[in-house]
């Protein structure tokens, strides 16, 4: 759990939040599409999705109270492709390879940008 008052995670969160623009069904839908290859097992259909995505489909179902540290290091990871993204956001929205593996960490680079009322 984090501290209520830590403003690093409020930080973090704000940042993960505002990268991350896919909804939790809709990365969902996304990892288990892309984890649906030869691999997959009927078994067990998300054995092979992307495990970062499934870090980020976890902390989109948490309360910001019940962050663990490893919440924390993997928010600070999608961050860090964050950054990477937007210094290479006209060739994301080109290039469909670069595009899924954002979605893969719930960010859509052709999804317009929130406005905020």
């Amino acid at each position: 759990m984090t501290d209520r008052s830590d403003p690093e995670a409020d930080r973090l969160w704000q940042e993960f939040h505002e990268f991350v623009n896919m909804t939790s069904g809709e990365l969902r839908d996304f990892l288990m599409a892309a984890g649906s290859g030869e691999e997959a097992s009927p078994d067990n259909p998300g054995r092979w999705m992307p495990e970062l995505g499934q870090e980020v489909l976890k902390i989109l179902g948490k309360r910001k109270v019940d962050l663990t540290s490893d919440d924390l290091e993997t928010m600070r990871r999608v961050v860090g492709i964050a950054e990477d993204a937007e210094a290479h956001a006209a060739s994301a929205a080109q290039d469909d390879r670069r595009r899924r593996s954002l979605m893969a960490v719930g960010h859509d680079p052709l999804r317009p940008a929130r406005t905020e009322d």
